[in-house]
């Protein structure tokens, strides 16, 4: 292994972390005591027993491709099936690795190690491959390994069958080289993996809770405005066409507080003398309570229609529809990205700020009652849902005094710069495991055997 260039061999061939790795014939340069073989001289898949039976009450656990993670967590969810309803599936044992061996599946790292089943086992979906360690090797080591991007590359660029129903042949599978340390060091390159692996499941928890309390506390700040729990029985309330407010404060259709700007359809023939290119924003970057802005795109437009779609800080903007979960999506546009326009499936909303603030818009068109709003008026088909600039014109806007608007944006903001920090450290626990997995499986990084049940004070050993 050769630190300097970042350049570790693959079989014959000296590969740079770069390169796609279609041409792995096994692996070279590992520690001395490591070993290498391949997967199937250390694990089986799991098969029937010839003498299992299941009397006509018994249930039995299944795990269709919808309850296989993504992110290599275990499997602690299945559906419970009389034997009749289990009219195909591969049978599986507590422990084994469940690898997707379809495509897309297959490469969006559909795997995950069984926990806790019911019995002890159960079926699976038939495009899953059961994988059973044998004793000489550690599960959760094996589970990490095929997390491997270059391990994925390899199975990947096997997979045989048209497009679209590629699968992964069980021969490529049970042929992969894998490196074979001490069973003391794979428990412990398992345990360190999987304490980074807890910390970020731990952490996409509180990301969901504090999405669920923020739901919570705008149906309170919606309904009785910025008041502490225990006095909402002493607001003064009034029936609207949507639900309850405070007596005080108003419901007027959004036309009367805001502009509706309607953006540019793409494909128009524009003559090259007037023509310049200008950022745009998609449906695919207007998300429900924030904006993606990773990927910008560009589109030709008349240099005189710059002024009558260019976005500005403190517009609102919210999506037309498509697929039902693209209705009405929204946030706040800041002017992060200058001179940007916006397409016509994207609406701009800019508040008349003497009776509405931005930010308590942003905030409000993510309600359950823009929500319910958008779906009740929609114009729907079987998958789809969108609606026109006359309706997001006439949705009932909820304005209270511009104090207490201020007022319910600081509490939301709180809750969003919770979240905020929350997906920081996710990613953050994510990278550090992608680079923990990479180093420790080859190598790279020496972690004691001692670690297997706990780590020791003196740190990571450098190999």
């Amino acid at each position: 292994m050769n630190r300097d260039s970042q350049e570790f061999v693959i079989g014959s061939s000296s590969l740079t972390s770069e390169a796609t790795l279609g041409d792995w014939e096994g692996i070279r340069d590992l520690p001395e005591n490591w070993k290498t073989t391949q997967l199937g001289a250390v694990a089986t898949l799991s098969s029937k027993p010839p003498h299992l039976a299941l009397g006509s009450d018994a249930v039995v656990p299944f795990i269709p491709m919808h309850l296989v993670p993504q992110d290599g967590s275990a499997i602690t969810r299945w559906e419970l099936r009389r034997p009749p309803e289990v009219r195909s599936g591969v049978y599986f044992c507590d422990g084994d690795v469940l690898v997707a061996k379809i495509t897309p599946c297959l490469e969006n790292g559909k795997q995950g190690v069984a926990r806790k089943i019911p019995g002890g086992w159960g079926y699976a979906s038939t495009e899953i491959y059961p994988i059973h360690p044998n004793t000489g090797i550690d599960t959760d080591f094996v589970a990490a390994y095929l997390r491997l991007t270059a391990v994925r590359t390899y199975l990947m660029h096997r997979m045989e069958g048209t497009t679209g129903r590629k699968r992964l042949p069980k021969t490529v599978l049970m042929s992969l080289p894998i490196p074979l340390p001490p069973l003391p060091e794979q428990r412990a390159i398992a345990r360190v993996l999987r304490t980074v692996q807890e910390a970020k499941e731990a952490t996409e928890k509180v990301i969901a809770a504090t999405r669920e309390l923020k739901k919570s506390l705008m149906r309170h700040l919606f309904t009785y405005g910025p008041v502490p729990l225990d006095q909402v029985d002493q607001v003064p309330l009034k029936e609207t066409e949507i639900g309850l407010v405070p007596e005080a404060w108003e419901v007027q259709p959004l036309r009367d507080c805001a502009k509706v700007q309607t953006g540019i359809a793409k494909g128009r023939k524009i003559s090259d003398a007037e023509a310049v290119d200008v950022p745009y924003l998609r449906v695919a970057n207007v998300q429900d309570g924030y904006l993606n802005l990773a990927e910008i795109k560009t589109i030709r437009i008349a240099r005189s229609e710059i002024p009558r779609y260019q976005l500005i800080p403190g517009d609102v903007l919210v999506t037309e529809g498509g697929d039902m979960d693209k209705l009405g999506r929204g946030f706040l546009w800041q002017g992060q990205v200058s001179g940007a326009v916006h397409q016509n499936h994207v609406f701009a909303i800019r508040a008349d700020t003497n009776a509405l603030l931005p930010e308590y818009l942003a905030y409000f068109v993510q309600s359950s009652v823009s929500k319910s709003y958008f779906l009740n008026v929609a114009h729907r088909t079987t998958h789809l849902a969108c609606i026109n600039s006359t309706k997001l014109k006439a949705l009932p806007t909820v304005l209270p005094s511009l104090p207490e608007q201020r007022d319910v944006v600081q509490y939301l903001r709180a809750v969003d710069s919770k979240i905020e920090a929350e997906e920081s450290w996710a990613r953050t626990l994510d990278s550090l495991f992608n680079s923990l997995l990479h180093n420790l499986m080859t190598g790279r990084i020496r972690v004691p055997a001692t670690w297997a049940d706990g780590y020791p004070a003196e740190g990571v050993v450098d190999a």
